[in-house]
């Protein structure tokens, strides 16, 4: 199996790079397109995501997973948030712009034209990136299909409100403490103000009510960062879509980070199954 690493693409919409892995054998047929879109403060390489990607190689398919420009990480190091300050200038336009710069620089890639079908285009994203899939499906026609893995409903809801929300405004910036590697992680206020302004195109709502291709909607019973009720949303704003309960599952899909075991976790397993089945069945 040929698996090219770290493969930079250029954003024609931003300075950043754009730090990308693709998986598939080389073969020489043309194979359906995977791109997946990792969450919030998340990277391409989490925990189990490259057993992730080789199986959907595995499985024939042409898999590409990548680190939004401005997910905190860089090209030396794409792995954890070496560059807080691209993480605070991140909103969730620059995101649909860089995965609009993946699906424009995988189908215009001369060294890829005999492997992929560019009439075959799945998008997976997970948790927050769930969101962002959701939305570009609805405007970007070459899309056809998509799946989200814990994905969220709703971005609005997750602001602050009231005084925190002005405390905010006031300073310019926010702060989350990350858990695993105590970093201080940045949130400038116009992550907030580009949602504002852009909110029609950024409310999930008005996405999935103008889907038009297969949508499988996966989410564990036990997630408690987006919780059932989200994906249950989803789906009633979009009855043709098909809803996948997994019981006992965490919003990591049973993974941990870092993931030191050569399988994927047994909930995991279970969603690219379910994944890989609905792309080519649909």
């Amino acid at each position: 199996m040929k698996i090219n690493k770290n493969t930079i693409v250029k954003s024609t919409h931003h300075k950043k790079p754009i730090v990308t892995d693709t998986f598939y054998v080389e073969n020489n047929k043309k194979k359906p397109i995977v791109i997946f879109c990792h969450g919030y403060k998340g990277y391409k390489d989490w925990g189990a995501w490259n057993i992730v990607a080789e199986t959907f190689a595995k499985a024939n398919l042409f898999f590409v997973k990548f680190n939004f420009s401005h997910n905190g990480g860089t090209v030396n190091n794409p792995i954890d948030f070496p560059d807080l300050k691209a993480f605070g200038e991140n909103n969730l336009t620059i995101e649909l712009n860089d995965l609009e710069d993946i699906i424009n620089w995988i189908i215009g890639n001369t060294g890829f034209k005999n492997e992929i079908d560019i009439n075959n285009i799945t998008l997976i994203g997970h948790s927050r990136g769930g969101g962002i899939v959701t939305i570009k499906a609805s405007e970007n026609s070459r899309i056809t299909k998509i799946i989200s893995w814990a994905g969220v409903s709703d971005y609005g809801a997750r602001f602050p409100k009231g005084e925190q929300l002005n405390e905010w405004e006031k300073q310019g910036v926010s702060y989350i403490l990350n858990a695993r590697t105590k970093q201080k992680m940045p949130h400038l206020y116009q992550f907030y103000q580009n949602f504002k302004d852009n909110e029609n195109r950024l409310t999930i709502k008005n996405a999935v009510k103008n889907i038009k291709v297969p949508q499988l909607i996966v989410q564990g019973k036990k997630d408690e960062v987006v919780l059932p009720v989200e994906a249950k949303n989803l789906h009633s704003w979009n009855k043709k879509s098909e809803l996948f309960f997994v019981d006992e599952m965490n919003h990591t899909l049973g993974c941990i980070q870092p993931w030191n075991n050569s399988k994927m976790p047994f909930h995991l397993e279970i969603v690219v199954k379910k994944s890989i089945d609905f792309i080519f069945e649909k």
